[in-house]
């Protein structure tokens, strides 16, 4: 089927039929998370969700769908040529780097995949957003601003603060390889700010892929991948296609959802 473009959307899962025909009905590919080491201490008491998704996963993955595969592995460490030798074994097309600090961290990365995939990075930490320009003047395949671990490594308690106060715009001006940030889920859906004005800022900010989790993952519950992840494609379709008086006034209706729920961490579901 025709794929609407304006976002690529990639949804973390490691159900493999589910994910077949997410990718199927639009998506541009599948997560598979890796990321757990210190990650329970890190986000202790934060209700996120820690995933323990395994190398079998990532097979089983790879064999269900042609869709892009990205496999996040953990933070960099003495486990990381373990980690990028078995992801690019495995037949995944990019890995995910998180909790990146330092260009030599990436740089190390890099040789350990040595041009066998992409590799990506996730800029959720203060240090990462200082040296975002010299971090995205690597070979990368992409870049996403991870909200919640930047939340917590800035010790604030407002998740969207980072959207509305010229920290996003500034990592998307420095970065020149397909950027990402936020997560969606279907029109109507969102909290603690609606999901079209998120939707419609990613948008804004020329957003070229992000994540469907588990409020995703949630709201579909019961319905057909086949009628709504195209639902949602066309929505952000019509986002983009919006006149820049109406873009605009959802700007001003986005930073003041943020402003008025002061934007904490939304409840788990």
């Amino acid at each position: 089927m025709p794929k609407l473009t304006v976002v690529d959307l990639f949804l973390f899962t490691v159900d493999a039929a589910w994910g077949r025909d997410v990718v199927a009905a639009g998506a541009s590919g599948i997560v598979v998370d890796w990321e757990r080491r210190g990650k329970h201490r890190r986000q202790a008491g934060e209700g996120t969700q820690i995933n323990g998704d395994t190398l079998a996963d990532l097979v089983r993955v790879r064999a269900a769908t042609d869709g892009r595969l990205l496999c996040r592995v953990n933070a960099a460490g003495p486990w990381t040529p373990r980690e990028v030798a078995d992801a690019v074994a495995a037949g995944a097309d990019e890995i995910l780097l998180p909790m990146v600090r330092t260009p030599e961290e990436v740089d190390r990365t890099l040789d350990l995949v040595a041009g066998r995939c992409g590799l990506g990075i996730l800029v959720e930490t203060q240090d990462a957003v200082e040296r975002v320009a010299e971090l995205a003047a690597r070979p990368l395949s992409r870049v996403y601003v991870g909200l919640n671990d930047l939340r917590i490594d800035r010790r604030s308690t407002e998740l969207f603060r980072p959207l509305v106060d010229g920290t996003v715009d500034a990592v998307r001006a420095a970065v020149p390889v397909p950027f990402g940030v936020g997560g969606l889920t279907l029109p109507g859906g969102g909290f603690p700010v609606p999901g079209v004005l998120l939707a419609a800022e990613l948008v804004r900010m020329r957003t070229d892929f992000t994540f469907l989790r588990r409020s995703f993952t949630a709201d579909m519950a019961g319905r057909d991948p086949f009628t709504e992840v195209p639902r949602l494609l066309a929505s952000l379709a019509d986002l983009a296609a919006a006149d820049a008086l109406t873009a605009a006034g959802r700007r001003e209706a986005f930073v003041a959802a943020v402003e008025e729920a002061g934007a904490p961490v939304p409840v788990p579901a």
